[in-house]
């Protein structure tokens, strides 16, 4: 099969020929239909996060199942599938506590330079990614890599809920728990971001702030439920925030992974309020808050993939948006092959595309 492979960081990608063995007694093999661009690919791209190199990236994606282990059996194949980074064990202290994102049990996780089925002619070893490794034409992954998901979801759309849609819509319904009423801003109108903001409409926040530098951008977030745009050209954010919500909000959400952002998620907080970092940070990099704002009982908090329970949050999300109430069309700038996915990096890091996603049959 094809698959793309990071060398070295701030290089291209190399389109290269691999091969998987047939699946261990909990695995399963998918033919992968679809795999999004994430920015997190990006951070370990230019190296802000350390990752063993040889590399198959890519975490965001569906397929069909082509062959199950043979102690499998939640899956058959010709199920489609959605894949989720959150592996888990169900059966350590996290997972058996409600924290499945947490799990602790490295044995089935594919833990880089440890655990690795690629193979290659070439002597270096290729190391496995996020417990899956979608920018290639097969994924061979543990059965609780997965979630089933109904035919009639469009695969291409169901791809986007495997990452960014999960993490963004979790952030606020997992882990800030916004309620209906309360007062949101979202810092970045990505991929995450706009389901950040779509997430709190749905959740039926009161008011939902957009914060994003590209005026398309903010535009489409109105569509998918912001009440208000912030542009940061046009001045302080944080006082922007707090003279539209007098006084703050009851939660942010910072979506860039930004220092900056970081800060002024905090800052924009109203008395007791909830800052949620769902953005990566660069990995050794310190933010700097005021001592005082704990004193009024703010808070901030990491959200990691939404907090998710993603066979629990997926299903649902694929309903709501075969309901109308999850607007994933408008998310998919383009559509690629997996030869031109140095390219989609390259208009991603440009600020060109909102999600751009490799579709293999094409």
């Amino acid at each position: 099969m094809k698959a793309a492979v990071l060398y070295e960081v701030n290089q291209p990608l190399v389109i290269e020929d691999i091969s998987l063995p047939k699946p261990g007694p909990r695995e399963v093999l998918i033919r992968t239909a679809v795999a999004g661009l994430c920015h997190s690919d990006l951070h370990f791209m230019e190296g802000l996060y350390p990752h063993p190199l040889p590399a198959v990236l890519g975490h965001e994606s569906a397929g069909v199942v082509e062959q199950v282990g043979s102690d499998v059996t939640y899956v058959k194949p010709g199920d489609h599938v959605v894949t989720c980074l959150s592996v888990f064990c169900g059966t350590c202290d996290n997972c058996t506590t409600g924290r499945t994102v947490l799990c602790t049990d490295a044995t089935v996780k594919m833990l880089p330079g440890v655990s690795n089925r690629m193979q290659w002619s070439k002597p270096e070893k290729l190391h496995q990614f996020l417990n899956l490794s979608s920018f290639a034409e097969q994924m061979l992954v543990h059965e609780n890599a997965i979630v089933k998901i109904r035919k009639d979801m469009p695969l291409d759309l169901a791809a986007l809920i495997g990452c960014g849609v999960i993490t963004g819509y979790g952030a606020v319904v997992n882990t800030a728990k916004v309620t209906a009423g309360e007062t949101v801003a979202v810092i970045g109108c990505g991929g995450v971001g706009m389901a950040a903001i779509n997430g709190a409409q749905i959740a039926g926040a009161g008011r939902i702030i957009a914060i994003d530098t590209n005026p398309a951008k903010l535009q489409l977030a109105t569509k998918l439920g912001a009440t208000d745009i912030i542009n940061p050209a046009d001045g302080d954010v944080v006082k922007q925030v707090r003279d539209l919500t007098n006084g703050g909000v009851h939660h942010s959400f910072e979506v860039l992974g930004r220092k900056e952002t970081a800060e002024q998620a905090f800052a924009m907080l109203a008395s007791g309020g909830t800052a949620t970092i769902v953005g990566m940070i660069p990995f050794g990099q310190k933010i700097e808050l005021h001592g005082f704002d704990f004193l009024r009982e703010r808070k901030i908090q990491g959200s990691s993939m939404g907090s998710n329970h993603f066979r629990v949050d997926m299903p649902r999300l694929v309903d709501f948006y075969l309901r109308g109430r999850l607007h994933l069309e408008d998310w998919i700038s383009a559509k690629l092959k997996l030869s031109e996915i140095n390219e989609g990096f390259a208009n991603m890091k440009a600020g060109k595309t909102l999600r751009s996603v490799i579709v293999f049959d094409s």
